[in-house]
């Protein structure tokens, strides 16, 4: 190779490994370390283009109940682990059909492209399963607020988490351990 195309290729080389470089640490800003969920800005990309491609998408908010009390008397690995343990039971039930996030501390965030009663049932149920952590069963418990999308008067994101954040609120008011969709 002539020394013309070396000093030519080299700053090509450059810019390619150091843009491979920023789009792993921008992969990796949209990804929550500890669960491995996408974060509000990886997330919120995804929910907005699954909203445009299926207008009867649900949003839904999770927010774990009794969390403090659970670090605070059992460590905040325990709490660690609750947190894993809740984004594994919302990435499973999502599945194919939605994408979920964590929102910070103890919230998450989903979006399903439909929602039926059972579902959120089913969801309801996994994630109010005991947790097996350094054998002591941890009681977990969660609040679940959702709200589909056609049914709000402009079918957007923002609106529909502020619905389904109200929902999960409303949820927390009948005594935790609820779920709720809005209406």
């Amino acid at each position: 190779m002539d020394p013309h195309t070396t000093v030519s290729i080299l700053p090509l080389l450059g810019w390619a490994v150091h843009g491979s470089v920023l789009a792993r640490r921008l992969a990796c800003a949209r990804r929550d370390p500890l669960t491995g969920l996408h974060t509000r800005v990886g997330w919120t990309d995804r929910a907005e283009h699954l909203i445009r491609r299926h207008p009867n998408a649900a949003v839904l908010l999770v927010d774990l109940d009794h969390f403090k009390t659970l670090n605070d008397t059992h460590g905040h690995a325990a709490g660690d682990a609750a947190l894993v343990a809740t984004a594994d039971r919302l990435r499973t039930w999502c599945g194919h059909t939605g994408i979920p996030g964590r929102l910070g501390g103890d919230e998450f965030v989903a979006i399903v492209r439909n929602l039926t009663a059972d579902d959120l049932d089913a969801l309801f149920a996994a994630l109010h399963e005991p947790l097996d952590y350094d054998g002591v069963s941890l009681p977990l418990a969660a609040s679940v607020g959702a709200c589909t999308v056609a049914d709000l008067p402009v079918p957007c994101l923002p609106d529909a988490l502020a619905a389904a954040d109200a929902a999960m609120y409303a949820a927390k008011g009948r005594g935790r351990r609820g779920s709720r969709i809005s209406r």
